[in-house]
């Protein structure tokens, strides 16, 4: 029997398999019966065994290899049984697992059954594994999209649903801050207000330049004439208001002007400089130059205390390589330094310029950026 005829003559043992399978993947949802379980998986092994029965030349094979198979408007059930799954919570490599399952429950089936020898039988397997190939294509194209729409849709709610209450949250707690039956206490919590909200602010900045970044768009810079000294004084009174204990020692060596984003590069002074304060021993300086030799702007910070471990330094800008070693519950200077280190260096790398770091227990830690003037 032709590997096309088994698939249709046999559906509910193979559809038993897939079931079996689908039902030891574990995910976060509510398990689902029977029916969610086998959602389109009969009408992808019909559709397999359809695609199996068409005619094809030795070109629409290699084109089909190659993931070039013609295109339909109507959504076919590998495409829906993807977005199902994502809803599901089945992760892309579960998704990927069922078709791998799928696969080999068909062709041990019809082997166990029907294998005679015959030459139509690599025939039909290459035929097989074109089509299923085809299907595993169509689903994980799908999955990407639908999670590319997620997370859009999760950008919008952070860039403008949750930016609303916290401007409100914001807004009211300088009304309040104003009233003088408030009281020392009062002040004091409503200045912690202020600052918790201007926390939260920023993570939603980082995330939204974070998923930027992960979209392929980069983080935007708008270059202006600027001088630097001044955005950088800013940022360091804002500091040392916030952090009265620590010791900053900013070296003006005069104006430092280029084509430079203010706001993204005022970011990446208070990430660099707000970390030496968090993490830096109290009891000894923290080091802030600027300078410039009209070509090149070089910033410097430099903070004594823990420094951090040679093994953390290689993805201290990869978001991903750091937490895959190093979580909040872990001791040490790493794993304090959040997503603001990330984003500093992709505003750094979209002035054209480079972030450096060394850190040793003798010398401390040092962030050094390089910057083309670009007047």
């Amino acid at each position: 029997m032709r590997l096309s005829d088994f698939i249709l003559k046999n559906l509910e043992p193979i559809l038993q398999a897939w079931e079996a399978f689908a039902r030891s993947v574990d995910t976060s949802m509510p398990a689902m019966d029977s029916q969610g379980l086998r959602n389109h998986a009969e009408f992808i092994l019909r559709a397999v065994a359809l695609d199996m029965r068409t005619s094809q030349t030795q070109q629409q094979q290699i084109d089909k290899s190659h993931g070039l198979a013609p295109v339909t408007e109507e959504e076919s059930a590998a495409q829906s049984h993807a977005v199902t799954r994502l809803m599901a919570g089945f992760t892309l490599d579960q998704v990927v697992s069922e078709y791998r399952a799928l696969r080999s429950s068909v062709l041990r089936l019809w082997l166990a059954q029907e294998g005679t020898g015959d030459d139509h039988e690599i025939v039909d397997i290459i035929r097989f594994n074109e089509a299923i190939d085809q299907a595993l294509v169509e689903s994980i194209a799908t999955y990407g999209r639908a999670v590319e729409t997620t997370r859009k849709t999760v950008l919008g709610v952070l860039g403008h649903d949750l930016r609303t209450p916290l401007g409100a949250v914001m807004l009211g707690a300088d009304l309040l801050r104003q009233t003088e039956e408030l009281g020392s206490r009062g002040k004091k919590i409503i200045a912690q207000i202020s600052t918790s909200v201007q926390s939260a602010n920023q993570m939603v900045q980082d995330l939204l330049d974070l998923a930027r970044c992960n979209l392929g768009t980069g983080i935007p810079v708008q270059p202006e004439n600027t001088d630097l000294t001044s955005v950088c004084k800013s940022v360091v009174d804002e500091i040392t208001a916030a952090h009265p204990k620590a010791k900053i020692i900013f070296t003006d060596t005069g104006p430092v002007p280029g084509l430079y984003d203010p706001s993204r590069m005022a970011q990446v002074f208070s990430n660099l400089i707000g970390n030496a304060a968090r993490h830096g021993h109290l009891q000894r300086p923290i080091n802030v130059t600027l300078t410039g030799d009209g070509t090149t702007t070089y910033f410097c910070v430099q903070n004594y205390g823990e420094p951090i471990p040679p093994s953390a330094l290689p993805t201290l800008f990869d978001p991903e390589g750091r937490y895959s070693r190093y979580t909040d519950s872990e001791p040490g200077t790493s794993s304090g330094l959040g997503l603001g280190l990330f984003i500093a260096a992709q505003i750094v790398e979209g002035h054209g310029g480079k972030m450096e770091v060394e850190s040793t227990l003798e010398d401390g830690t040092i962030f050094r950026v390089t910057l083309p003037v670009c007047q």
